[in-house]
């Protein structure tokens, strides 16, 4: 029998020992790269095995006007969830339910068995009310359960409708602002996780697990809301007045590209959108729609002959026997036999289409075209909303001299209502042209404090200040004198240009069928708002710019500026009166003197008396104010202790 040494022996255990600790080192790390490593991994794999998610939506951030008037927010409208596994008797559960959500058994028995690890009780159980959800809760059902969610609330329901747009039943964007910025105001959802068995049975001794939404950003836009709800009244009276087809609204600030109010007719409400046919909520006019400017486009005319130095307003004059001949066709003015003989800026003021061809063949086709692309027409403005269209402009290779003529006054080509309004501004706040926008700021929705501003964005300079120091005369000498004067407002400067535009189909001007405007600024010595009307197809009317839209321009510059905060200006072109205009005198200081003395006075006006005493201590309107003759004065009498208290 061989026998193992001594030495041998221990070689082996020596062997092992070392066999065993590096199997042992192995293990050893292997565990920690298990734990270490792969910890996190594998744990949110089991988590994601085991784990069950109950979905918490992110409020949509608010949206606000400039003075932080909400226009968008949310109303609470819980979801009800199922979890199949978890129902001990699901056709127990499924009657209660069927019986609060107002559906069939069949239906909630159907979905309380599906072979899924959370269903959704849809369309019954999605965004009910609060209501609803209480009484859903006290059923005390396991495996139902009560998600937070959300519905989008507009507060003042039809106004701005198309620019805010909506957002859907899932609290995605889908039209206006809600889709433009839907990243930055949807936010991130949250959920309560719990655990649960293969067999889909709750795991009691591991506790749920909250992961709180991350809410959406509150948006803050240039709209004033006092200039909106401006801009809405007097589209609603248009309506009612004259049943347009369409009408549309803009006011914008040409200081910086801000705007400040935009409407459309037809409008909806944003909650009940479904209600509406799409061709209406998806028709935001000032953006979307491209016709013929009409007038509104000699502003681009005017502009360019006198940056080129072409003509001289106050000396050059120009004929008008009621046409001009160009290439064969007689292209007339409106007024019948013409404007005789006239300076230029009576072509202006009288909106003269025979001498606005004369300027662009003074321009020529290069020139006046340069100007045309420099205003911004044939390209969008870059206004923070989806579907603005670009216009049409001739092929300037193709265009002769009659489309050269045309282009001139505007006709011929198309242009949309922003384009217009963006380059009106550029051609009386110093030849700025700006970008419009709609986003002034992004706040957080906790502490509200602004995280981004957004800066006015300056394209390009394309008149001098001196220029644009002449079209403001001009303008304001049509609204004084010329076309516009029903948009003439005593004490405020205001400057502007009609528009009657012929609508064409198939090819051909339709007989009757205008889309009258009217584009308007004011104080003419130093611009803080521009606003732009166009009303399409009013009925019942002469379809003239200066009929319909220059009084509704005229009203919303007039209240929009009082809103604003801007004083009245020295220095108004007094208004060349017509036949229908109603004169316009001063209030006279009425305090101290008796009623028999004012009676008197004869002044043209009426007086309303409350108050017991002798004499007048106070009166509305102040002293000094220019109104309506006829228009009624306010006094209240007393006493002239009274009057000292």
């Amino acid at each position: 029998m061989k026998r193992v040494s001594y030495v041998t022996v221990r070689k082996r255990l020596m062997l092992t020992l070392v066999v065993g600790v590096l199997i042992f080192t192995v293990m050893i790390g292997r565990l920690w790269y298990v734990q270490v490593v792969l910890g996190d991994d594998i744990s949110n794999k089991a988590e994601g095995l085991w784990g069950r998610n109950i979905p918490f939506e992110a409020k949509r951030g608010e949206i606000l006007d400039r003075h932080g008037e909400v226009l968008a927010t949310n109303v609470t409208a819980p979801s009800i969830l199922v979890v199949p596994r978890q129902l001990e008797d699901p056709a127990s559960a499924a009657e209660e339910l069927a019986s609060i959500l107002n559906m069939s058994t069949e239906k909630a028995y159907e979905k309380m068995t599906q072979n899924e690890s959370i269903v959704r009780i849809n369309p019954e159980g999605r965004k009910i009310t609060n209501q609803l959800a209480t009484k859903v809760r006290h059923l005390n059902i396991a495996g139902v359960y009560v998600a937070e969610d959300y519905l989008r609330h507009y507060p003042k329901g039809n106004y701005l409708s198309h620019v805010l747009g909506f957002a859907g039943i899932d609290n995605q964007g889908l039209t206006g602002l809600e889709l433009y910025y839907d990243d930055m105001l949807s936010g991130e959802p949250g959920f309560v996780s719990f655990y649960s068995d293969a067999k889909g049975r709750r795991m009691p001794d591991l506790a749920d697990r909250y992961t709180a939404p991350a809410d959406g950003r509150h948006l803050q836009l240039t709209i004033d809301d006092k200039i909106q709800t401006i801009i809405e009244r007097e589209l609603d009276e248009a309506e009612a007045i004259y049943n347009p087809d369409g009408a549309m609204a803009i006011a914008m600030n040409p200081k910086t590209g801000e705007i400040l109010g935009m409407s459309s007719r037809p409008d909806f409400d944003p909650e009940k959108y479904q209600e509406v046919a799409p061709e209406i909520y998806n028709q935001n006019k000032p953006i979307w729609s491209q016709y013929e400017p009409g007038s509104t486009f000699k502003i681009i005319t005017l502009a360019a002959a006198l940056e080129e130095g072409q003509v001289n307003l106050q000396e050059d004059q120009f004929n008008d026997p009621g046409f001009i001949e160009v290439s064969g066709h007689k292209l007339r003015c409106w007024k019948k036999g013409g404007h005789g003989m006239q300076t230029f800026l009576e072509v202006v003021q009288n909106s003269c289409n025979p001498g606005f061809v004369k300027l662009g063949e003074k321009l020529g086709t290069e020139k006046l075209f340069n100007y045309i692309h420099d205003f911004g027409f044939g390209e969008k403005t870059g206004i923070d909303l989806q579907g603005e269209g670009t216009g049409i402009l001739f092929n300037e290779e193709a265009v002769g001299p009659l489309e050269l003529a045309t282009t001139s006054f505007g006709q011929g080509v198309s242009v949309t209502p922003i384009q217009q309004v963006a380059a009106v501004a550029a051609a009386v706040n110093g030849g700025h042209l700006y970008q419009p926008y709609l986003a002034k700021a992004w706040l957080d929705p906790l502490s509200e404090e602004i995280l981004v501003e957004n800066d006015p964005i300056m394209k390009k300079q394309v008149i001098s200040k001196e220029t644009s120091a002449e079209i403001r005369m001009a303008l304001e000498h049509v609204v004084a004198k010329g076309t516009g004067r029903g948009a003439f407002v005593d004490g405020y400067r205001v400057g502007g240009k009609t528009g009657t535009a012929q609508k064409a189909k198939d090819g051909k001007y339709l007989e009757n069928n205008h889309i009258v405007s009217f584009i308007g600024f004011a104080p003419a010595d130093d611009p803080e708002i521009v606003v732009y009307v166009a009303i399409d197809n009013p009925k019942d009317t002469v379809q003239f710019g200066g009929v319909v839209a220059a009084p509704i321009v005229g009203k919303i510059i007039e209240d929009g500026l009082r809103a604003m905060g801007v004083p009245k200006r020295e220095g108004q072109i007094e208004k060349e009166q017509t036949w229908s205009d109603i004169p316009l005198i001063e209030v006279p200081d009425l305090i101290g003197r008796t009623v028999r003395e004012i009676n008197e006075s004869y002044y043209q006006l009426k007086l309303e008396v409350d108050g017991k005493g002798e004499e007048v201590i106070l009166q509305s309107p102040e002293p000094g104010i220019r109104v309506e003759e006829g228009s009624t004065i306010r006094i209240y009498m007393g006493d002239k202790q009274d009057k000292d208290q």
